[in-house]
């Protein structure tokens, strides 16, 4: 089988890449990450999937290469990642003690061209917080890099309330999904 390559160097990718105990490496796809505002937070997430494993591809294109991105939505607003404090407190204050979709786009990209594209979504319930708590939460810094402010697979997971979905999905790469488009690839696992 051809190398596997994952186009993205996110910590909790890779460590839920680590758990499917297939040889792979990462790298950083280096991609403008802007897209148009007119599409849906589904599309957005699906057109950045590709442009991230197609950046990678062409710089290895015997290789496979997996790509993904996603997009926190909440009441038809589309959030990404805080630039700051502030921003992060914004967001959250919209997402806490209210209901939010996490979409994510997975792109597998092949020798030959070959193509397997995914969006999953999952839907998440927050409990509200007293601002203090939410200070609290905010000192912890889960908030940087992550859509939406936050981390379920740290102290971020008491957020949670209810979640309808993968919960790969909300770490930012839904496994389920990955390992049906790697098999349909010809990927064999254990």
């Amino acid at each position: 089988m051809s190398e596997l390559i994952l186009a993205s160097t996110s910590s909790a990718r890779r460590a839920l890449m680590d758990g499917l105990g297939l040889p792979y490496r990462a790298e950083a796809p280096g991609v403008d990450e802007v897209v148009s505002p007119h599409l849906s937070a589904e599309d957005a997430v699906r057109e950045l999937a590709s442009r991230k494993a197609r950046a990678v591809h062409q710089r290895h294109p015997e290789a496979w290469v997996l790509g993904a991105d996603q997009l926190v939505e909440v009441a038809g607003e589309i959030l990404s990642k805080p630039e700051d404090r502030n921003a992060a407190r914004v967001q959250l204050g919209k997402l806490l003690g209210h209901t939010h979709a996490i979409h994510t786009g997975v792109c597998l990209v092949g020798p030959g061209g070959q193509v397997h594209e995914a969006v999953e979504t999952a839907r998440l319930g927050f409990y509200a917080l007293s601002a203090e708590e939410l200070e609290r939460y905010l000192d912890l810094e889960e908030w940087v890099g992550c859509c939406g402010s936050y981390r379920v697979e740290s102290a971020g997971q008491a957020l949670l309330e209810r979640l309808e979905g993968d919960r790969s999905n909300v770490q930012g790469l839904p496994m389920v999904t990955v390992v049906r488009l790697l098999r349909r690839a010809g990927f064999r696992f254990f």
